[in-house]
């Protein structure tokens, strides 16, 4: 038993060895292989053992290839691999058969009794007594989140969370709608009246970006990815903001995935929220859309002018400020596309009577409102999104979305795709990745190609210029 055990082992440090060679960086092998230790060697049959069932699942997930090809180089063609997973029971552990030679995309996991706890390799001794930032803003409460049919669903879904978080149907709940239409306001107002009924669970609300950057942190400097991936899974709840900025992030995808897992196996609460259902978020991993769908996805829609009236009588009784009925039913009539330019709206039209009240002494008076709202609603263009942009090019070209964004290699259809991702570029504040995620479902290199193809054909090319002009004219047009 000892000499097979030593075999074993010399068997997978050489595994070990091809592995690190084929490796991007040394950071993934120490977080991914290192932890790994060889358990037994039965002919061609090597079992090694693995932390967590989460390495089992990351390992067959992206590494399957490579594991498959460095057992076969030293253990030959027939070569085979199982895992035992450790769990905290006496050291006794779960065996994870698997073969090298198959690659199997998303495997299902069976996981032991529930009742089970595991080993996990991401834990910090501590992080539950540790006084952590929730980030959540103390105003965006549900006591400041007017309800209406525009929002009545989401807004009892939330206070059904809140009572039970984790251990309703809602895991995960999915929120989306357009800029401006409260998502933020109300997935803080969850997190808060969790909080506030659960005083000991840890909370925290994180918008997509920084999640990013705290993630590409972690791969810079050694041995925190581990570290990383462990605050994360130690959340109760779990509030993540515009989570379409993943699109295109292939690295932070696969952390988050882990994330995800760990955390609706733990029945802890997921919130996510995104400016798109989860049908139209290009650029994202099959297997998180899927899990995305696994709760309750519901949408937040533009507010009537009834929801826009109390909206605003809400701010104004916040304030202690006096307005008449016709001012408040004034700025409701003519700021309509969204909650956040109707108190922004406000909020200047508030300023504006401050500075003169204390100038001439009068109160705030129609006049005065359509003088700031009028100039405000004037000055306010509207965004132009992707999808406008491209249906416009569609439109001109005279195409449909499918063709278009197919993988037809003919010349027209080329360049209308070229021009959608060159004034996508120039128009919209999106990154590279996701217009290319969007356009075709190409990579930023893609949109960066194509954005100079216009631009060397507008500079020499007098009929394709008057194209682009045209389409230029089309877009801004049509906003």
């Amino acid at each position: 038993m000892e000499k097979n055990s030593l075999n074993c082992t010399e068997i997978w440090d050489k595994c070990l060895k091809i592995i690190k060679d084929n490796l991007a960086n040394d950071s993934l092998y120490n977080v991914w292989f290192k932890p790994c230790i060889a358990a037994d060697l039965k002919g061609s049959m090597l079992t090694i053992s693995v932390p967590s069932p989460y390495f089992y699942e990351y390992l067959e997930a992206n590494y399957i290839d490579l594991l498959s090809f460095a057992l076969r180089t030293v253990l030959g063609k027939d070569a085979e691999l199982q895992y035992n997973v450790l769990v905290e029971n006496k050291g006794s552990t779960v065996t994870y058969p698997t073969n090298p030679g198959i690659h199997a995309k998303n495997p299902s996991i069976p996981f032991p009794n529930e009742n089970t706890k595991h080993l996990n390799p991401f834990i910090i001794p501590g992080l539950q007594q540790m006084e952590i930032d929730s980030h959540l803003n103390s105003h965006k409460t549900f006591n400041n989140f007017i309800e209406s049919d525009c929002n009545r669903v989401a807004r009892s879904t939330g206070l059904a969370i809140a009572e039970n978080p984790g251990k309703v149907a809602f895991n995960p709940m999915f929120v989306f709608g357009g800029s401006g239409l409260g998502k933020t306001h109300l997935i803080q107002a969850i997190g808060l009246e969790i909080k506030r009924k659960f005083p000991e669970k840890i909370a925290l609300y994180i918008t997509a970006s920084l999640f990013q950057n705290q993630y590409i942190d972690a791969q810079i400097y050694k041995n925190k990815l581990i570290d990383f991936l462990n605050f994360y899974q130690m959340m109760d709840v779990l509030i993540i903001d515009d989570i379409q900025e993943f699109a295109g992030r292939d690295g932070t995808q696969n952390a988050f995935f882990q994330i995800f897992n760990h955390l609706h196996q733990s029945g802890k609460q997921l919130i996510l929220a995104s400016d798109r259902p989860p049908v139209d978020l290009l650029g994202l991993n099959e297997r998180l859309l899927t899990r995305f769908k696994w709760g309750l996805t519901v949408e937040l829609q533009a507010p009537n002018f009834e929801t826009r009236k109390a909206i605003l009588k809400k701010k104004i009784s916040n304030e202690g400020i006096e307005m008449s009925d016709e001012i408040v039913e004034y700025i409701a009539s003519k700021v309509t596309t969204n909650i956040r330019e109707l108190e922004g709206a406000f909020t200047s039209l508030y300023a504006s009577s401050v500075y003169n009240i204390h100038k001439s002494k009068k109160t705030i008076t129609i006049e005065m409102a359509k003088n700031v709202i009028d100039c405000l609603v004037n000055s306010t263009k509207r965004e132009i999104s992707i999808d406008k942009i491209k249906r416009t090019v569609c439109d001109y070209f005279g195409l449909s979305l499918d063709i278009m964004f197919s993988k037809i290699r003919k010349r027209e259809i080329v360049q209308a795709r070229q021009i959608a991702m060159f004034f996508a570029r120039k128009m919209t504040k999106h990154s590279l990745a996701l217009i290319g995620s969007e356009i075709g479902g190409k990579d930023h290199a893609t949109v960066l190609h194509s954005c100079k193809t216009v631009e060397d054909l507008y500079e020499t090319d007098k009929a394709y210029r008057e194209h682009v002009i045209e389409i230029e004219k089309r877009i801004n047009n049509s906003i």
